[in-house]
């Protein structure tokens, strides 16, 4: 599976059954496969979303909202829960070209992506429960 470095923006080939195993980047040595969110700004996220093979999940947020900061305990639990998911996080404030040419109208958005495609999108906070299983089945 092909995965951008979210440090350094190579593109690593890595074994799926390796995932859980906390690869590292053949470039800067950083986690290409962090069990934690990672934060992107604008000019990284589309490559970054453009390159990795697997699924990317994007919680679109901002520090000043309540909602936003009560999600991300959650959206957090649910990263170190899923090594087969990549997870992005993106301040809709300090990456407003990323927010306004995906449309995101209101935050906690998540959105999901697959090969560089939404195939799924939520507005507002979940629980890390919910959030899986809404993630479970937009992957069907």
């Amino acid at each position: 599976m092909l995965l951008v470095c979210p440090h350094c923006g190579t593109r690593n080939r890595v074994p799926d059954e390796r995932l859980a195993e906390h690869p590292s980047c053949g470039h800067c040595g950083g986690a290409v496969a962090p069990h934690r969110p990672v934060a992107l700004a604008d000019a990284a996220l589309k490559p970054y979303l453009d390159g990795t093979e697997a699924p990317v999940l994007v919680d679109f947020w901002a520090a000043w909202c309540g909602p936003c900061r009560s999600y991300a305990p959650h959206f957090e639990q649910l990263a170190a829960a899923r090594p087969d998911i990549r997870f992005i996080k993106v301040d809709s404030d300090a990456a407003p070209q990323a927010s306004q040419r995906l449309q995101i109208r209101s935050i906690p958005t998540t959105v999901l992506f697959l090969n560089g495609r939404e195939v799924a999108r939520q507005s507002g906070a979940m629980s890390a429960s919910q959030l899986n299983a809404w993630v479970d089945h937009a992957l069907r």
